[in-house]
């Protein structure tokens, strides 16, 4: 996976906007006015997904690119840095599971604002 093709993936989910809130190359992706993944646009390509604590250590356990995440509470957040062991289906699978984390968190408003979108 690259930048194009998270940015691509990331913009497919339902509620999602991009932005730059804290810099200019930090490319923040939200669903509704919740973050679920940060990449730097400048840097060497890496991004930050939001995951459930116990599977964010055991991630981190079995894969090298799996790193807690950087500049981040590490222990809801990954740093993942693609790499052999990583293919593109399973970071996707580790996006939409940080959406659906931070979508399962929403208030019963904030589902329904979802929901009608």
């Amino acid at each position: 996976m690259n930048i194009e093709e998270l940015r691509d993936y990331c913009l497919t989910k339902k509620g999602v906007s991009e932005s730059f809130p804290f810099d200019e190359t930090t490319l923040v992706f939200k669903v509704l006015d919740k973050m679920f993944c940060l990449t730097d646009i400048e840097k060497e390509f890496s991004m930050n997904l939001k995951c459930d604590p116990g599977k964010a250590i055991e991630l981190r356990e079995l894969y090298t690119a799996v790193q807690p995440g950087y500049h981040m509470n590490k222990k809801h957040w990954n740093t993942v840095k693609p790499d052999e062991s990583t293919s593109k289906e399973l970071i996707e699978s580790w996006i939409d599971d940080s959406y659906n984390l931070v979508v399962s968190s929403f208030t019963k408003k904030k589902k329904e604002e979802l929901n009608s979108l």
